[in-house]
């Protein structure tokens, strides 16, 4: 069985991308220089969004996130895994970590991308506002 949602944003001037950790996407409407790991903004979801069977497939240890990122022609797939520990409770937010942390934004744990390692041409189409897709697909609980 498969488990998906859509998302959609948009990009933003001080998308910089430069974190090397983690990467974001957010409701929030605004961006501020400090924000060096979201590559999203005006997202019409945030982690509490999501559906609960969403939810629930992904609060596993062995769960695993496939997200696919499209802006323009770029089409870029990341891969995560779930945890037990997921709270889902972050209003705005959506977090995609590399390390094993989890928090109430947190989406996605050991993902092999991070803000820093997306590709310089992607982030300079979204300095100019284009709009992202993001598609999660848990493939594996």
């Amino acid at each position: 069985m498969r488990i998906c949602e859509e998302i959609d944003a948009k990009g933003h001037p001080l998308v910089s991308a430069t974190h090397k950790t983690t990467f974001e996407i957010t409701k929030d409407p605004h961006l501020t220089k400090a924000g060096d790991c979201i590559i999203g903004i005006a997202a019409n979801k945030g982690i509490s969004d999501l559906s609960n069977e969403f939810q629930s497939g992904l609060a596993h240890d062995d769960a695993i996130l496939k997200t696919t990122l499209i802006c323009e022609e770029y089409e870029i797939v990341v891969m995560s895994q779930g945890s037990s520990q997921m709270s889902f409770t972050h209003v705005t937010d959506l977090v995609w970590r590399k390390s094993r942390f989890v928090c109430e934004r947190t989406i996605g744990i050991q993902s092999d991308m991070t803000a820093s390692l997306l590709p310089r041409d992607l982030i300079s189409v979204l300095k100019q506002g284009a709009r992202l897709s993001v598609y999660l697909e848990i493939v594996r609980q």
